[in-house]
């Protein structure tokens, strides 16, 4: 089944401009040939110069030398970087993990210094935060004389109460400050100045988006940070063979990703299909609680553990497998779920978070987040259905290649970013971000 063609939108940033837009980049994290926030901040640099703009980045020093090596290989005349990093003194601030808001903030301090003295060479037409990607961590691009994009943002996903019962007791505490940390962020006199300078604010998730003080949503938007690569051949539908179901975990082991919940669940599974296999790759604090619940359910024979791999080993795994199992209680964006469905295999998530954002009916199942005794018993119940019509996995595999390749390829979203942009510089003198989503015609 090849995947529908979809027309641009009638109007660009550059139709409504006429003109490459100059692009102020802020990525704290941005590297290449990296996952999680470097290589986002990365991949948008990449993804809004392919697209047509002008786009000047603003990271840490240490990311200088990856950045120069992979731009040697593959200069880009439209990107250009400038570097800041505090003073050596302050780096003990981040050692062991202490203090490390502080340095970010001054860091954020420091930046926005530096691109105040580039604002004077170029004038630049909208600036954008972009990494790190969390409601609660402020930037003072805010206070530059253009149009700031802040996000997208997450972090306001959080774990529905009933399903906390299932935590170990460090998980349970550690969410309540989580929450606890959430909640302060209206009184935080720095994060509301920054939503008040934002002509538009990004949020990965719902969640995250209800977060945000209630005077500023209406120049809110959902929209997610990550994407794929557009261009790829689809890939080979995935043919079973005779033994049972192939269903993968990719994640950190970690309490909240919800593996716990997913480890009962494959275990009502194989009461099914007693061929079934699981197969989990990560690593993290939790694996020994995780490895407790696997062998307390008499599963351990039939569920292999796999220590962290390099992506492209990950990348081969998708193909060995039928489907992949995401519990994840609140990830703000799901990485590896839409590297499952780029690689055309179905989901089984929760309707939780940026998973939620990524899959839809025709290329997985999302289940409600309720109780844990629900939650186990849905999640078994969509790899049952799984299990038992290889048609159904076929269908939706091809269906989920499709929606990766056209909802969230880069391409895509550097698109749907630059029409902000061009709302958003269109409709400057009104500072009205509501508006310049009307525009943009991307509302929430």
């Amino acid at each position: 089944m090849a995947c529908a063609v979809m027309k641009p939108p009638p109007s660009t940033s550059n139709a409504m401009l006429r003109r490459p837009l100059r692009v102020l980049l802020s990525a704290y994290a941005c590297e290449p040939h990296k996952g999680s926030e470097p290589g986002v901040g990365w991949h948008w640099a990449q993804a809004l110069v392919a697209a047509g703009h002008d786009v000047c980045v603003i990271t840490r020093a240490n990311n200088r030398p990856a950045i120069e090596r992979a731009l040697a290989g593959n200069p880009v005349g439209s990107l250009r970087f400038a570097y800041y990093d505090l003073p050596g003194w302050a780096a003990w601030w981040k050692r062991g993990g202490r203090c490390v808001h502080l340095y970010y903030v001054l860091w954020q301090w420091g930046a926005f210094c530096l691109a105040r003295a580039l604002s004077r060479e170029t004038r630049f037409d909208v600036a954008h935060h972009i990494t790190f990607g969390v409601f609660r961590h402020p930037s003072f691009m805010a206070l530059l004389d253009v149009p700031f994009v802040f996000g997208p943002v997450g972090g306001g996903e959080r774990a529905p109460r009933r399903l906390r019962a299932s935590f170990p007791v460090t998980g349970y505490l550690t969410d309540l400050a989580r929450d606890a940390a959430n909640a302060v962020v209206r009184f935080d006199p720095l994060m509301t100045l920054v939503f008040r300078r934002s002509a538009a604010v990004l949020c990965k998730t719902h969640e995250t988006l209800t977060r945000i003080p209630r005077r500023h949503r209406g120049k809110c938007r959902i929209q997610l940070e990550i994407g794929t690569d557009g261009t790829a051949p689809l890939p080979a539908p995935r043919v079973r063979d005779a033994a049972g179901l192939r269903v993968l975990y990719v994640g950190r082991l970690l309490y909240w990703k919800g593996l716990h919940l997913g480890l009962h669940a494959f275990a009502q599974l194989l009461a099914f299909d007693p061929d079934a296999r699981l197969t989990v790759i990560g690593s993290g604090p939790n694996e020994r609680w995780l490895r407790g619940i696997s062998h307390d359910a008499g599963i351990d024979a039939a569920v292999t553990w796999v220590p962290w791999l390099e992506r492209a080993d990950v990348l081969r795994a998708y193909s060995r497998h039928d489907v992949l199992l995401f519990p994840s209680l609140h990830d703000s964006s799901g990485n590896a779920v839409l590297e499952a469905l780029s690689c055309g295999l179905p989901v089984v998530c929760l309707d939780a978070g940026g998973p939620g954002v990524l899959v839809d009916p025709s290329c997985g199942f999302k289940v409600n987040p309720t109780s844990v005794e629900q939650v186990v018993s849905d999640l078994s119940r969509a790899l049952t259905a799984l299990a038992r019509d290889p048609a159904l996995a076929e269908a939706m595999g091809r269906a989920a290649a499709c929606r990766a390749r056209e909802e969230f390829s880069w391409a895509r979203q550097a698109e749907r970013m630059g029409r902000l942009y061009g709302a958003l510089c269109t409709a400057a003198d009104r500072h009205d971000g509501a508006t310049a989503l009307a525009m943009s015609g991307e509302q929430h």
